[in-house]
């Protein structure tokens, strides 16, 4: 089977949660996060969750186990903390709970920043996984990341992902 006949099987009704990590930023300032909650809905998707989380390592793993299991997404969009600043946690946070990772998202990613940003985008953590059943995203603050990484990468192979993952 084609990758094309893949995505068209792919799962289409897809519940989604949006975590922003932020010290400083509230969800009624969180832009990125609201971007990607409106930009999923444009999707057909449906956002079960839109919430803030501190950089925190505990914070951040005591939200996510939360959202995994009691919210059961099929999906979770983690945006902020990904950068290389002592606060930045997200990634260190949430990588011991992968169970797979999803290893090119970080480089592909990285790849499409560069040729926006240019050597900036060395500084780049993005990265995916897979945590029960639930793929999980950590993808940068800033809404021209977000915009990057859910149009570029996410949004477009979201479906074909979670079909494998139930298969």
């Amino acid at each position: 089977m084609s990758t094309i006949e893949h995505k068209k099987a792919g799962i289409k009704e897809i519940c989604i949660a949006v975590l922003s990590v932020s010290t400083t930023r509230k969800l009624s300032d969180d832009k990125s996060g609201a971007w990607i909650k409106k930009q999923a809905k444009k999707e057909g998707h449906e956002v079960v969750i839109h919430q803030t989380v501190t950089d925190d390592t505990g914070a951040i793993q005591e939200l996510l186990t939360h959202v995994i299991e009691k919210i059961s997404p099929h999906a979770v969009i983690m945006t902020g903390g990904t950068g290389i600043s002592p606060k930045d946690v997200t990634i260190e946070a949430v990588q011991p709970f992968f169970e797979k990772h999803l290893t090119a998202f970080g480089p592909l990613f990285a790849q499409l920043s560069f040729e926006e940003i240019d050597s900036a985008a060395i500084m780049s953590r993005s990265t995916a996984g897979i945590i029960k059943n639930t793929v999980v995203f950590c993808i940068p603050g800033s809404i021209k990341a977000c915009k990057l990484a859910c149009n570029a990468l996410i949004f477009p192979e979201l479906g074909h992902i979670l079909k494998h993952i139930k298969e």
